[in-house]
């Protein structure tokens, strides 16, 4: 298992993560076979959106004496009420299900403290200047949470969050079909058909800039909706008209920047196993690129996908790496001191690119790669 700096939190995260669908309406047995699991194979992280009380005692018995090998990304603001889920910003409901929260899963802290669901800048807005970020400070200060984190489907009340220097990481839904659609306030609109019925070109750009913000400022990212709750893997259910494999959604999520973890959804032991079985794939299982350059209704023309047909160069170059670099300073409008050091310690640089094109040639994208090279030198220098 590969583990990934999580933002500037200090944690260091599994690439596969758990969502809690695997625990939830499972009993004590079931729950601990899939702790053993994770433990087995390197998985650390697990999500905790579902507030079922039974899954959550079931989990609190099977994490014990192991407490200390995982990082619980735990929700606020998502409770248990007449026998179903509710979200809520009412304090002492938010309070009362965070602290059952603790007791049932029997420890003292959590690392990632997720103000749950906020899909609205209004409701953002509402979660920042009121009692809910309040509590979510005093919980950091007093060490009950290690950082404070914020999930969403919208990238302009991600945006917003990520600008604020109030969130520390982002739980963001990340799949090549959801990165087309922008930003809305209405979560179901991501995957309705009548958004995928015309053609769509290249990611929107709201979605790429907030990746590239959350890079840039140290806002590690968690990814859930990687498999766009499984209708990606299924070519009559997939927006984009094609199948894609769980190592490919995987690997598409992995290589966005700022992204550290995927907190795969597997509700049955083999889905974790298959999850889990990325990080030994060879890379043409991975390989999303030239799936993406087929697809029938979604083209990605001239939008680097960081996806690594350009290698190898000639002469050494890191061509997605640099990308990456000339894409983040371009989105900062200036050279953050971070990305300068990060592109300065490249074994070999754009001013090396000798413009010979076959990097081009190999791209399923037709990307510029020469013209970004010279631009790239252009802002980093020789």
């Amino acid at each position: 298992m590969k583990y990934r700096e999580l933002g500037k939190t200090g944690l260091k995260v599994s690439e596969i993560g758990m969502g809690c669908e695997g625990f939830v309406d499972k009993s004590y047995e079931q729950v601990k076979a899939f702790v053993d699991k994770m433990e087995e194979s390197g998985v650390n992280g697990i999500d905790l959106y579902a507030p079922n009380p039974d899954m959550r005692s079931n989990l609190g018995r099977a994490l014990a004496g192991r407490r200390d090998r995982f990082i619980l990304q735990a929700h606020l603001c998502t409770i248990w009420k007449d026998g179903q889920y509710k979200r809520t910003r009412k304090i002492s409901e938010v309070k009362e299900g965070f602290e059952d929260q603790l007791k049932r899963l029997g420890t003292d802290h959590v690392e990632i403290g997720m103000i749950h669901y906020v899909d609205s800048l209004s409701d953002w807005e509402k979660v920042r200047d009121g009692e809910v970020m309040k509590y979510a400070m005093e919980l950091k200060k007093a060490g009950t949470i290690g950082c404070i984190g914020m999930s969403s489907h919208n990238p302009e009340a991600a945006m917003a969050a990520a600008e604020s220097g109030l969130v520390d990481v982002l739980m963001f839904s990340v799949n090549p079909c959801y990165d087309l659609q922008p930003a809305g306030e209405d979560v179901e609109e991501l995957w309705a058909e009548k958004n995928y019925e015309k053609p769509l070109v290249n990611m929107d750009p709201g979605r790429q800039k907030l990746y590239e913000t959350c890079q840039r400022k140290g806002v590690g990212i968690t990814v859930m909706k990687a498999f766009g709750g499984g209708d990606l893997l299924s070519e009559e259910l997939s927006p984009a008209g094609k199948a894609l494999t769980v190592h490919q959604c995987l690997h598409y999520a992995l290589t966005r920047p700022a992204v550290a973890t995927v907190m795969s959804g597997a509700r049955t032991m083999e889905d974790l196993e298959r999850s889990v079985a990325y990080e030994d794939a060879p890379e043409e299982e991975k390989d999303y690129a030239s799936a993406f350059a087929s697809f029938p209704k979604i083209s990605w023309k001239g939008h680097c996908m960081y996806c690594g047909h350009c290698a190898p160069c000639p002469h050494g170059i890191d061509v997605a790496s640099v990308t990456k670099f000339l894409n983040l300073a371009i989105a900062q409008g200036e050279v953050p001191e971070t990305v300068r050091e990060h592109y300065g310690v490249l074994e070999h640089t754009a001013s090396e690119c000798v413009a010979c094109g076959a990097c081009e040639k190999r791209c399923p994208f037709e990307v510029p790669i020469v013209k970004n090279m010279k631009k790239a030198e252009e802002i980093f220098g020789k």
